[in-house]
């Protein structure tokens, strides 16, 4: 029997054949059905193969939400290329690296990220075509408009590279994930077994979509359902609120923050939100006043946990057992494995005991793009990807998630490398050796603290440190807390004893 064509752009595409009249998704008071969604996937699509995207190519998108990614995302697949999503909060040299790392040959841009663009045009060696969202201005092409004919749909292998999503390496170094069509797909087959999408819905997608998170948690099924997207450039609390009251939404996905800075709005009291049926939660555990919170409202916040790699599901806990089971991350989906390792890399199978987390199944990522020796550190023979978190399991089951191995800093829903951020602040000329790490925040979840030993002679605050890293790193990775000490503590290799300073700052 031969198999479906289960690519992005042909489930996309069969979906609007069906119900072409639904509302599709909605951006700034622009709705597009599902019909008229098509038929900007089929222009744009020509105008990537006019502008000589060819199949298996690289086609990068830079801005915030708009309905536009979602039209270049599914355009790309439809000639058989792979879409780059990038995350917008980086600086220009970040992603210089990223866009020549995968020889993207075309960048899609909105106005307010072109500038970070144009300020390393010079270096990104393999773009051809750059194109405007907003439409044509002064080196860049319209994304819309134009005269190419509408591209006929390439089928696609289920594993081929649909997307490319980057996540930062503990060596400082982003990685590129490639996630296949069957990978989305499967994630999709996932949720819609774990959570209820009804065609009906309306989804809020205020979190942003170049994160595994705000694409592939409730999006893409939503759309797969012939449910409508709405779509906010970036989230802002207050226009979250209002928006669920106006538009009748009915599911969203978001962080701990986000849920956090929704209920502190002066607005979340009175609104009415009688039409949410079910927030989505990941990112980071997610607190239990907040669980109460929400429940009281009717609003259940379903948890889960996932990574990029794994597209992102990996398990999730129902709505009903929130508070039952407080602080599980739940049961894996149907058709994803779940067990836990020793150190020795020997299956650990009594209830409690901790081992790495280790994941399974149809939605594992294909590899990191150009990286054979890192791609073979996480993925066995057997397909079973360490995830570098440790968890453990209690006696009914249910997965928990205990630490990270790879001391890895979630500030807000985004994960935050030290290493890549310790590159960056080693280099100011008042430092002598630094280290970072995170503290728990009640806002952010964790915040970055930089933990300094400085020259003789000198001195540092934070502001002069973030001034100075805030040209080369993103803002959510600069320290939010300086600590300055006489030396840091290392063991006798001279490795920095991390958890030692994370223990000083928890006492402090």
């Amino acid at each position: 029997m031969a198999m479906p064509d289960i690519g992005l752009a042909n489930w996309f595409a069969q979906r609007a054949a069906r119900t072409p009249k639904r509302r599709a998704m909605t951006f700034e008071g622009v709705t597009y059905t599902y019909g008229e969604a098509q038929a900007r996937i089929e222009q744009l699509a020509g105008r990537l193969r006019a502008a000589g995207v060819e199949r298996g190519a690289r086609v990068a998108y830079l801005g915030l939400n708009h309905s536009a990614f979602l039209i270049a995302m599914f355009a790309t697949a439809r000639i058989g290329a792979a879409f780059v999503p990038l995350n917008f909060r980086l600086a220009g040299p970040e992603i210089a690296y990223i866009m020549n790392d995968c020889s993207a040959v075309a960048l899609i841009a909105d106005q307010n990220l072109r500038p970070v663009a144009e300020s390393v045009r010079g270096e990104l060696q393999s773009v051809r075509a750059w194109l405007a969202v907003e439409g044509e201005t002064a080196g860049w092409a319209a994304l819309d408009g134009g005269d190419a004919a509408a591209a006929q749909q390439v089928r696609v292998g289920a594993d081929d590279t649909a997307l490319i999503m980057y996540t930062s390496g503990t060596t400082g170094r982003p990685k590129g994930a490639m996630l296949t069509h069957a990978n989305i797909w499967w994630n999709n087959v996932n949720a819609l077994h774990a959570l209820d999408v009804m065609e009906a819905d309306v989804t809020l997608t205020a979190a942003p979509m170049f994160h595994i998170g705000g694409l592939n948690v409730l999006t893409l099924i939503t759309l797969q359902k012939g449910g409508e997207v709405l779509i906010h450039s970036a989230f802002d609390p207050g226009k979250a609120v209002a928006a669920i009251a106006e538009h009748k939404v009915t599911t969203m996905f978001a962080v701990p923050a986000m849920f956090l800075f929704m209920s502190q709005h002066p607005s979340f009291a009175s609104a009415d939100l009688s039409s949410m049926r079910s927030f989505v939660c990941g990112g980071a555990p997610c607190p239990e006043p907040l669980l109460r919170l929400y429940g009281a409202r009717g609003m259940p916040i379903q948890q889960g946990y996932g990574l990029t790699e794994t597209a992102p599901m990996v398990c999730f806990l129902s709505p009903d057992l929130a508070l039952e089971k407080l602080g599980s991350s739940g049961v894996p989906p149907l058709f994803t494995d779940v067990k836990m390792i020793d150190a020795a890399g020997r299956e650990v199978t009594e209830p409690m005991a901790r081992g790495e987390i280790c994941v399974r199944g149809p939605n594992i990522m294909a590899g990191y793009w150009n990286q054979p020796a890192a791609t073979a550190a996480v993925i066995d023979g057997e397909g079973w990807f360490k995830t570098g978190d440790v968890g453990y399991r209690d006696a009914d089951g249910f997965i928990y998630i205990a630490d990270r191995i790879k001391d890895m800093i979630i500030s807000g829903g985004e994960n935050v490398y030290p290493a890549e951020v310790e590159s960056v602040l080693a280099s100011h000329p008042a430092i002598a050796e630094v280290a970072a790490v995170g503290a728990p925040d009640e806002k952010w979840g964790e915040i970055v603290v930089a933990v300094c030993a400085l020259k003789p002679g000198q001195t540092l605050d934070l502001e002069t440190l973030r001034d100075f890293a805030g040209q080369s790193l993103a803002r959510y990775k600069l320290p939010q807390r300086l600590e300055i000490v006489t030396a840091l503590p290392r063991n006798t290799t001279g490795k920095i004893l991390k958890y030692e300073l994370r223990k000083q700052l928890a006492d402090a």
